[in-house]
């Protein structure tokens, strides 16, 4: 089986620094430097399926653009490349997200993925009009998905559950093929919703040891229920021709951190009611010091922002080498990003899937269709001789 590897649409705004947000932090400053439109994220997205990535995930929250919409725009400007859109289940009924769903499927000729979205944070939820607690948010999930699953299939579906009522339910067009479902959480129920309804499970980018012990525990409570997930894993990448190129890219982006703006992300994100988020902020405390937290794990970007707070930083082929440190965990997927997020695109495809590729670990998911695309040489083109 060969890695698959999806990018990142920063709606939130995308810079030569990084753009903190997330998990009830607002988006920094630098997320103006260029905002998110349509066409800026249509340039990413359109080089991002050009490398090789098989599609991008757009975040959810209060501090980026609407993800359902975005990518109903950016699929226009795009042919292969799938979404892999994060939403909120407690913000829509599972009759009308199935439906949309459907849609999606649809008019992108099936290029919709989902990540579904629980939500960590208490006083964000509210604001929505959600006054769950978060341990109801995931029953929640978990009845949401068994309505969707069962529309989905076709049938018709009543439902009178803890949280969520249905009656008669039913799609008119069930969607084809149907999205599959990218799901995470690191607390108990958590794990069992992903491993009843996951097609998917991510994990956040901790060291290999933490990322084992959460494969082995999803593994476990799928087999449960007689089934079995694939696994995912979300990290930004500083990766360069040398390792001493991307270190100092590394130190360049930490350097640009204001004091006072990671004092107040690291107050904000530590009242998180996420254990996911309790996980990152470990890895580094609040402090600048011994942020390398294995080998070419990198803490920085998570003193800003909030989620997916650990980037690889190194050369091509250690950045290579870790990838494949982590599929032979068990990951076969992997979420990236970095800032800004066009030219990093360029970075990690032309400096490490080549190299994946010479390992027999990734194939160009678009390859006619990228060789079909290929511009004639500048010094040919329009020439009228014949050899």
């Amino acid at each position: 089986m060969t890695l698959t590897f999806h990018w990142f649409l920063p709606t939130n705004g995308d810079s030569r620094h990084v753009v903190g947000g997330g998990h009830g932090t607002p988006a920094t400053a630098s997320g103006q430097d260029r905002p998110p439109t349509v066409a800026y994220l249509s340039q990413i997205a359109r080089a991002a399926e050009d490398l090789g990535f098989t599609g991008a995930l757009t975040p959810t929250g209060a501090w980026c653009e609407d993800a359902w919409l975005t990518t109903a725009m950016v699929s226009r400007h795009t042919e292969r490349l799938k979404f892999l859109v994060a939403f909120r289940p407690g913000f829509v009924s599972p009759t009308l997200a199935a439906q949309m769903a459907s849609t999606f499927q649809r008019q992108t000729g099936g290029r919709l993925l989902l990540n579904v979205v629980t939500g960590g944070e208490g006083q964000e939820q509210r604001a929505y009009g959600d006054f769950l607690d978060k341990d109801a948010r995931y029953r929640r999930t978990g009845e949401f998905l068994d309505v969707v699953r069962q529309l989905w299939d076709g049938k018709s579906v009543d439902l009178q559950g803890e949280h969520l009522r249905v009656e008669g339910a039913r799609l008119a067009r069930v969607p084809d093929p149907v999205p599959e479902v990218y799901f995470g959480g690191s607390s108990p129920v958590a794990g069992e919703i992903a491993a009843r309804y996951a097609d998917v499970y991510l994990t956040w980018g901790e060291p290999p040891a933490q990322v084992a012990e959460k494969i082995a525990w999803i593994r476990g409570l799928a087999a449960q229920q007689g089934r079995a997930l694939r696994f995912g894993i979300r990290l930004h990448v500083i990766t360069r021709d040398t390792a001493e190129q991307a270190w100092a890219e590394a130190r360049r982006l930490l350097d640009g951190f204001d004091p006072e703006t990671v004092r107040t992300v690291q107050a904000g994100l530590a009242r998180s009611e996420s254990e996911g988020q309790r996980r990152m902020l470990a890895l580094h405390g609040g402090s600048r010091d011994d942020l390398e937290t294995a080998p070419n794990l990198w803490a920085g970007i998570g003193l800003v922002r909030g989620g997916a707070g650990t980037a690889l930083v190194g050369s091509h082929d250690e950045v290579a080498d870790r990838i494949a440190e982590y599929h032979r965990l068990g990951i076969d997927e992997f979420v990236l990003s970095g800032y800004p997020h066009l030219e990093e695109t360029y970075w990690f495809g032309e400096g490490v899937l080549p190299r994946l590729a010479s390992r027999g670990l990734w194939s160009h998911p678009f390859r006619t269709e990228a060789a079909a695309r290929t511009p004639i040489p500048f010094s040919t083109a329009g020439s009228t001789r014949r050899p």
